[in-house]
């Protein structure tokens, strides 16, 4: 296959998994866009978290957040646990990596806040922990995931969302993230601002 042949296959896939997302996502994603509003509206805050790529798309979330998205508003409380340096590697050195995000949620969550986790495989160990911490702290979680959900699928309550991309390809998983994140921020100022 030449260059040109296997960019446009990789396009194609992309546009055939969020086809394929777009009808298995709007109901998570509405609920999800629904939750944070009300959270935010409550006086919460959201946290989010994610390794690699997925700490890419935590940092993402909290920027469109905390500035605007693609409307003028005031700005809302996000947090992105990946970005304090000193934080991750204290905790890391001290006790585990594992433990990064769980600590920070135990320290700065409350209840009604809600945690953004972000795994494509759904298997990050101390993405996961983290979910266990913001049920201790009684918060909601928003799991952006991908594959067959991993060890993160059972960790979920009632009271949670899964937005689960169906794919077993890590880009395409990523590149769907981005969406799913795009449609919640989109829908927090629809819902706060309207149009």
């Amino acid at each position: 296959m030449d260059l040109i042949s296997r960019i446009k296959q990789n396009f194609q896939d992309s546009i055939s998994t969020k086809q394929v997302a777009a009808d298995l996502l709007a109901e998570p994603l509405s609920t999800a866009a629904q939750m944070i509003t009300q959270c935010l509206l409550g006086g919460g805050k959201v946290l989010s978290c994610g390794n690699g790529g997925s700490a890419g798309d935590a940092q993402h979330f909290s920027s469109e957040m905390l500035n605007r998205f693609e409307m003028e508003r005031p700005g809302l409380p996000a947090v992105a646990l990946t970005t304090d340096s000193s934080t991750l590697t204290s905790i890391a050195n001290d006790y585990s990596y594992d433990q990064v995000f769980s600590k920070q949620v135990s320290a700065l969550g409350q209840q009604g806040d809600i945690l953004l986790a972000i795994s494509t495989s759904g298997n990050s160990s101390n993405v996961n922990r983290a979910i266990s911490a913001a049920h201790d702290r009684e918060m909601q979680v928003i799991a952006l995931s991908g594959k067959q959900g991993g060890d993160m699928a059972p960790l979920l309550t009632a009271d949670d969302v899964e937005i689960r991309v169906p794919s077993d390809s890590t880009a395409r998983i990523q590149e769907v993230h981005l969406l799913a994140i795009h449609c919640i921020c989109d829908l927090v100022d629809h819902q706060l601002l309207g149009q």
